[in-house]
């Protein structure tokens, strides 16, 4: 049909209208649909590339564990191997003693038959004796006329008589000579070895003082903000006391050893005239080597003269220690060479070992050189070191008993124990005051009556033994065991001073009386 002209202009510009949407659209869309479609072939294959190494990942950590289980196999293998190996060995060892276990066996058995077979000859022989023997005794009855009984009972009363007798004269005669002589024979024994062996012992305290040129010097002491006397007792190991005592310090401590050795090296110094740190630690040392000295030669003066030689080293180094330690004032180096000597006298005297009376005195208190230092009484101290050192078991002995920790087994351990007591109570060895050594006596009392089941006690020897007489209705013998570590418990325990060791013995003593009317 035909259309007019401005009908068909109208559908040309719709037509090229549409044409044009649709060109622009195309434009506009399929390049952002391009991009998009090459965002997702990017991330796809980022994703592929990121799978691929996670699969080459998981394959090194499989490959990875594989080789540490394939590791840890070998190990546990060459575990178990050497465990395998370690049984082995033992059940060998174990399969040895069983068949050691099962010879000895055998020869148990052996042993064992051949002494059943002994035993049974010897029963054997045994029953033969006996009726050989009854059939002469009762051929002797025959012939005596008396039966075994009566011949037996008239023997053993004349012999009883005869014995009785001569025991009796014998008594007698002993009683009164060692009353003649025991007396007499003591006296002149013990007065002949104090006589020979008299010292002089001095006392010394737990302080020393030193003298100064002039009061300045204390500053020169002290040094700057203290440094030089805190350098000085850091090396000495002691407690320099200075104070308003015109021209003296004074040295304190519990050690006389370091206080002696603190002692020398403060004259040096004072002496010198220079102090300062440095010259403080040279002035120690030098001090130290020179008590070193002292000490040695101590050790040797104290064995010659006792005469004793052959001691070990050690043990002459310990004795010169000894020479800066005391008991209650009394020296301890001298009262070891005066109870060696006085314990030689009495053993040549009495024809005793004088040697091993002499070594036994002179080592008795070798514990007290390091009982500061060990754990335990000076005597078990000093029997480890005589131990130690290869002395006699005599000599050993000696030391041990010389407090009565031991029963006395020697005549030399008797005189050691004797000379030690004789040392330590002649007039002026010691020194206590009076009032203090009451005290202490008293105090010990006390204690000891303090517990239940004691019925009286005493304290003897100076104090250094608790004697306890218990009721015997409430304590029995294993009470009374208990009761002696009670009390010397309760001694430790308290704030009681004593020197040495308390002994403590518990009695019990039960008595039955009836009267024949």
């Amino acid at each position: 049909m035909d259309l007019p002209e401005e009908w068909r202009l109208l559908l040309v510009v719709l037509a090229a209208g549409v044409a044009l949407l649709f060109a622009g659209y195309y434009f506009l869309l399929v390049p952002r649909y391009w991009r998009r479609m090459r965002d997702v072939a990017d991330a796809e294959g980022k994703l592929e590339r990121e799978r691929r190494d996670l699969d080459g990942r998981k394959k090194e950590a499989l490959l990875e564990a594989r080789e540490e289980a394939h590791r840890l196999r070998k190990e546990i293998e060459r575990e178990n191997r050497g465990r395998r190996q370690e049984v082995q060995r033992m059940e060998r060892r174990l399969t040895q003693r069983e068949e050691g276990l099962e010879r000895r066996m055998d020869a148990l058995d052996k042993r064992g038959r051949i002494v059943e077979e002994k035993e049974s000859e010897l029963g054997r022989l045994r029953d033969q004796a006996q009726k050989e023997r009854e059939r002469w005794r009762e051929e002797l009855e025959r012939v005596a006329g008396l039966t075994t009984e009566e011949a037996r009972r008239i023997v053993l009363t004349e012999v009883e008589k005869e014995a009785r007798h001569e025991a009796a004269m014998l008594l007698e005669q002993v009683e009164e000579e060692t009353k003649r002589e025991s007396g007499r024979r003591a006296r002149e024994i013990i007065s002949v070895a104090i006589q020979r062996c008299s010292a002089d012992h001095v006392g010394e305290t737990t302080v020393t003082a030193v003298g100064l040129p002039s009061d300045e010097m204390k500053g020169r002491i002290i040094g700057r903000e203290g440094r030089n006397i805190r350098a000085f007792e850091q090396l000495t190991g002691v407690d320099l006391i200075i104070d308003d005592t015109p021209e003296a310090v004074v040295i304190s401590c519990f050690d006389p050893i370091r206080r002696e050795t603190a002692r020398s090296a403060l004259e040096m110094l004072i002496s010198d005239g220079r102090i300062h740190p440095g010259r403080i630690e040279e002035a120690v040392d030098k001090a130290k080597a020179v008590m070193e000295e002292r000490i040695q030669h101590a050790g040797d003066h104290a064995t010659f003269q006792t005469g004793v030689t052959g001691l070990h080293a050690e043990l002459v180094r310990l004795l010169g220690k000894m020479k800066f330690r005391t008991t209650l004032g009394q020296n301890a180096l001298d009262h070891s060479i005066e109870v060696a000597n006085i314990a030689g006298i009495m053993a040549a005297e009495l024809g005793a070992n004088e040697a091993v009376a002499r070594r036994a005195g002179l080592l008795h208190d070798i514990g007290k050189a390091v009982d500061l230092e060990m754990e335990g009484t000076h005597t078990a101290i000093g029997v480890d070191l005589a131990r130690r050192y290869r002395e006699s078991p005599d000599v050993v002995h000696g030391i041990a008993a010389h407090h009565e920790d031991e029963p006395f087994r020697s005549v030399e351990a008797v005189l050691v124990y004797a000379a030690d007591s004789i040392s330590a109570a002649r007039p002026g060895a010691r020194r206590e005051s009076l009032d203090g050594y009451i005290r202490r006596v008293e105090r010990l009392e006390k204690i000891a009556q303090a517990c239940e089941g004691v019925e009286r006690c005493y304290a003897i020897q100076a104090g250094r033994e608790v004697r306890i007489l218990v009721k015997p209705e409430d304590i029995d013998d294993v009470m009374a065991t208990a009761l002696a570590k009670e009390v010397a418990d309760r001694i430790q325990e308290s704030d009681l001073e004593y020197p040495g060791q308390i002994k403590v013995t518990v009695i019990r003593e039960t008595r039955a009386v009836e009267y024949a009317k």
